[in-house]
């Protein structure tokens, strides 16, 4: 089931990347580096979809040039935490801003 999310979202993303062509949807940003934070965005979210301590529902993931910035609700301190982590394991990621919310 955890591959099948996972998939899912890698679809989602593939599917935006094609609809979006080549064009440029940021100020200072390259088509390389649009295409690459895509994929950091997608490889983060496929993370979370696989992980069963982080709810890949209540985490939005943005990146810009490299940077990964996460925001949203989290559980605990330790689904934070966790988060963080699996955001910085992703291939590319060159900073991680994690901006995400505990709620009890």
């Amino acid at each position: 089931m955890k591959y099948v999310r996972a998939i899912a979202f890698a679809a989602l993303a593939g599917i935006t990347i094609v609809t979006t062509g080549c064009s440029v949807a940021r100020n200072q940003q390259t088509v390389g580096s649009y295409v690459d934070d895509a994929a950091i965005t997608t490889a983060v979210k496929a993370k979370f979809a696989e992980d069963k301590t982080v709810s890949a529902t209540s985490i939005s993931v943005e990146t810009l040039n490299g940077t990964v910035q996460l925001s949203g609700f989290a559980k605990s301190q330790a689904e934070k935490d966790r988060a963080g982590a699996l955001a910085r394991e992703a291939k590319n990621v060159r900073d991680v801003r994690n901006s995400i919310a505990v709620r009890p």
